[in-house]
């Protein structure tokens, strides 16, 4: 999404010796994506995703890592020179704990801004990972895992942001589909903000997340003179009109969105 809105964006990874990797790889160079730090191994498959979504437009996946797990803290280091010239790095899960901990203590040591989505969600994180994150991302599920709270609307999120908090030393952001986004910032972390979701006809929530952070990593690093509140609005409408399409990247329609986002 961060690509496709007009970032300039590259990706450390690693893929399979197959069809998908190879597909990975042309995907990536489609989007003028910086693919010089996606690498190829022979020792397990692509990762893959199989999506089932259901009449109301809710997703389930079934996540196969593959080559995902492959991806080591040594090559993080060897991705060093990418990471020190961006502006924005994006951490999240689908790769091994220690090898998203260590990029984000990378990008933190060469001043970067960090965002780490919490996906696919986990019970338990390291402290590194809130002292290393700027922006700590997550939906109600992953709230929910992280924190033993259980998230079903605005006031039960706001709890669930107070007691996250406590543990990190940047923002919270909270995303809550239909609800809207909850979030704090650094300037005022015991203040939670709540930007509404406009109300649409829902056809596939797939990718949603992803847009919301891609959405998010473009903002802080294009529009960096944005409040935040402004980038995590911008974000949430950007969200909000992927859902309105079947797919994910597929349902990345920037040339429909609202040219008022791209705005200063």
């Amino acid at each position: 999404m961060a690509a496709k809105l007009g970032a300039r964006a590259a990706m450390v990874a690693k893929v399979g010796d197959d069809s998908f990797g190879l597909a990975t790889i042309d995907n990536f160079n489609s989007h003028s994506i910086n693919s010089d730090y996606l690498m190829v191994t022979n020792e397990a498959s692509s990762g893959v995703a199989a999506i089932s979504v259901n009449e109301q437009g809710e997703n389930s996946i079934v996540i196969v890592s593959g080559s995902n797990e492959k991806l080591t803290p040594l090559d993080v280091l060897r991705a060093e020179e990418i990471v020190k010239k961006s502006a924005v790095v994006i951490c999240q899960l689908e790769v091994p704990k220690e090898t998203s901990c260590s990029a984000l203590k990378l990008a933190k040591s060469h001043g970067r801004t960090t965002i780490f989505n919490v996906a696919p969600g986990v019970s338990f994180l390291d402290q590194d990972f809130y002292t290393n994150a700027d922006i700590l991302c997550l939906n109600e599920t992953e709230m929910e895992m992280v924190t033993g709270l259980q998230v079903t609307d605005v006031p039960s999120g706001r709890k669930a942001v107070e007691c996250l908090q406590e543990r990190v030393a940047g923002c919270v952001v909270l995303t809550l589909g239909e609800n809207g986004v909850l979030f704090t910032e650094r300037s005022s972390p015991t203040e939670i903000k709540h930007v509404e979701a406009e109300r649409v006809e829902v056809v596939d929530t797939t990718g949603a997340g992803d847009a919301f952070v891609g959405a998010m990593a473009y903002f802080l690093s294009c529009h960096s003179h944005l409040p935040f509140q402004e980038v995590v609005r911008r974000s949430c409408v950007i969200a909000t009109c992927s859902v309105r399409a079947r797919g994910t990247q597929s349902s990345y329609c920037v040339e429909h969105l609202p040219k008022e986002l791209f705005l200063s």
